[in-house]
């Protein structure tokens, strides 16, 4: 059944974030410091970051990216810096503390929901934690990658090709088909060239040439 009311998407959104805060209940020690699929940020600093995405509303988002000069990257920096507890334990204990909370910069809750999805997949890859995001999470967050270019240009990658799950029902555009796992489909429309060795189809070619300028 197709997401479509904010309630829907906020119980997604709360659910990814009890997800990735069980997952990582027993990480300890140099853990925290194993290097993420994005960027340089470390297990802890994603971690930090989507505290901050779940704690800055509108008024406060805009005031930020003003102050920073509309330099996204140091928007994000600042606002990951201020959740960043004394020691892991304490970075970890403010994203539980977040999970219930229903504050966004805006109404695209798809987006914010494919926010936890993608960096929870950052987080867990480089641990060896195997946890794929519901069905209905990973296609609502697919139907909206192919829909838009947001925080990631998804719809341009996407652009040109037939998209198809092998797991979930989720079936977009025309052109040389790609097919692979929702999961697999999501990560390389977000931008991580990692999960492209899980697609096949001769569109799975194009996909990682435009991944790779």
């Amino acid at each position: 059944m197709p997401i479509t009311t904010t309630d829907q998407y906020w119980e997604l959104i709360r659910a990814a974030r009890r997800q990735l805060a069980d997952d990582l209940a027993d990480v300890t020690g140099q853990q925290w410091r194993t290097r993420s699929l994005c960027g340089e940020w470390d297990t802890e600093q994603v971690l930090a970051h989507l505290t901050a995405a779940a704690r800055v509303g509108q008024w406060r988002w805009i005031r930020s990216i003003v102050g920073s000069g509309f330099r996204p990257a140091v928007h994000n920096a600042r606002r990951l810096r201020e959740q960043l507890g004394d020691t892991p334990a304490g970075t970890y204990a403010r994203f539980r503390e977040s999970i219930e909370l229903r504050i966004a910069p805006s109404k695209d809750l798809a987006a914010y929901l494919g926010e936890v999805l993608v960096h929870g997949e950052d987080i867990r890859r480089p641990l060896g934690i195997d946890a794929p995001p519901s069905t209905d999470a990973g296609t609502a967050v697919l139907d909206f990658y192919v829909s838009r270019d947001f925080t990631v240009p998804s719809r341009r990658t996407s652009r040109g090709l037939g998209l198809r799950a092998t797991d979930a029902p989720f079936a977009s555009g025309e052109g040389p088909e790609v097919t692979g796992p929702a999961r697999a489909l999501m990560m390389t429309l977000a931008g991580r060239p990692q999960y492209l060795d899980q697609l096949s189809g001769p569109g799975a070619v194009i996909l990682r040439e435009r991944l790779s300028r």
